[in-house]
């Protein structure tokens, strides 16, 4: 991969530059970031359609979750290897218009009385399927629309959309839920997608042509090919390896922090409102700080850092005695500041960690290398969290973020002994 541009819209690149001007990325960024508000809000509402208006059991609750996941399960190396052969930009525009028309098929069924939990679970897995294509096809893409000097400013720039917009927008979606109704507010839905479709589709980006596939060869060699690659890598290996163990660590934490919080310390629900609004704080400080982390540091200890600072929340929580009869103030401190450093941590290592794997790899192979590490984290996520109720209730809540903490440890581990740790973005060559 050559550190020149490789996007159509002509830049100075001889001198740093906000990675906003680069025309074919701000029509990308801009479409990620009203379909994520999109996204956020919508979330709330398929949980207020999923408890009031079908009346979903507890057992159909859970089958729903389920289906938002098992397209990542079952469907996301094969879809990864096609990203390697199929044009992601058309990609990106067919799914935002696919799921511009499932979003827009919730109004007519809400109107014709038609909305039950089997119609609003093909509705649930439909978006998810789409969702996986389009996540799936934007980080290949993402190195056609900017040089690789920008890939951390972008990826950084893409977070600090995401977080923003996971802590305004289910807030937002909520207030919108009351004020329109459902049925408007999906149609809303509808139409920020089919807007997300018209600014990915003005965006000028090249692809080069897949090489053909030789005689014989099938998708399944081609999935096995990108899993030998990733796993094979000299720095991809214990990249992945340790974002697996993260993932581990994470779905304990992102299972039973707020049960903690409200059951464990018996603390009122706006309290752990004030702790996620750290969070999300936290997230966009540590994607602002990253592009300076990483070109300081390099990408490896950026990497490491936020590793390193994900142990710190939960341990803290792990080791000082906390229960119902502490000082109210200290507990919401506490949680709040565990889970700023939480944020905080995400946000420093994400956009270092994309841009490193988007700069490590081959363009012929990127959807497959993050076919295969996305597919193994929601593997490792979901059978996580699934052990993660039974780890609670056999060792505590307590013992169990002692536990992530020390999952976390060995992630940042597995990249402190390993030639990642002191790999730099700009001396990446395949």
């Amino acid at each position: 991969m050559s550190d020149g541009p490789r996007h159509t819209d002509s830049v100075d690149v001889e001198r740093p530059l906000e990675v906003l001007r680069v025309r074919a990325f701000r029509l990308f960024w801009s479409a990620i970031t009203i379909r994520a508000f999109g996204s956020a809000m919508a979330g709330v509402a398929f949980q207020v359609l999923i408890v009031t208006v079908i009346a979903a059991t507890p057992f159909q609750i859970g089958v729903m979750s389920a289906l938002s996941v098992l397209p990542y399960l079952f469907l996301g190396l094969i879809i990864g290897a096609l990203m390697d052969r199929w044009n992601r930009q058309r990609t990106l525009i067919l799914t935002s218009l696919g799921r511009a028309v499932v979003l827009a098929a919730i109004p007519v069924l809400l109107l014709c009385n038609a909305l039950t939990f089997w119609t609003l679970a093909a509705v649930v897995l439909a978006l998810g399927t789409l969702t996986l294509f389009a996540q799936s096809a934007e980080q290949p893409l993402l190195p056609h629309l900017v040089p690789r000097s920008l890939l951390v400013p972008a990826n950084a720039r893409l977070g600090q959309s995401e977080t923003v917009a996971g802590t305004a927008g289910p807030a937002l979606g909520g207030a919108l839920f009351n004020l329109l109704g459902a049925p408007i507010l999906f149609a809303v839905e509808a139409v920020i997608h089919a807007i997300s479709a018209v600014l990915q589709a003005r965006i000028k980006a090249i692809e080069p042509a897949p090489t053909p596939r030789p005689q014989g060869r099938h998708l399944g060699h081609e999935i096995v090919e990108g899993m030998r690659f990733t796993y094979g890598h000299r720095t991809l290996r214990p990249l992945a390896l340790s974002v697996h163990t993260w993932f581990l660590g994470n779905s304990i934490v992102a299972t039973i922090f707020a049960v903690f919080v409200l059951r464990e310390l018996g603390l009122p629900v706006w309290t752990l409102g004030i702790a996620l609004a750290f969070g999300g704080i936290g997230g966009f400080l540590g994607a602002v700080l990253a592009p300076s982390i990483g070109a300081r540091m390099g990408a490896g200890h950026a990497i490491l850092l936020g590793r390193c600072l994900v142990v710190l929340p939960w341990a803290l929580l792990a080791l000082i005695p906390l229960g119902p009869t502490s000082n109210t103030a200290v507990l919401v401190a506490l949680t709040a500041t565990a889970q700023f450093l939480y944020g905080l941590s995400m946000g420093i290592e994400d956009a270092n960690e994309m841009a490193y794997r988007q700069a490590a790899a081959p363009d012929g192979i990127q959807g497959r290398m993050n076919g295969t590490i996305r597919t193994m984290n929601r593997i490792i996520f979901f059978f996580g969290a699934l052990a993660a109720g039974g780890l609670a209730t056999w060792l505590g809540y307590t013992a169990s973020l002692g536990l992530a903490a020390f999952i976390f440890l060995i992630a940042a581990l597995i990249i402190a002994f390993s030639p990642l740790r002191t790999a730099r973005h700009e001396d990446v060559a395949h």
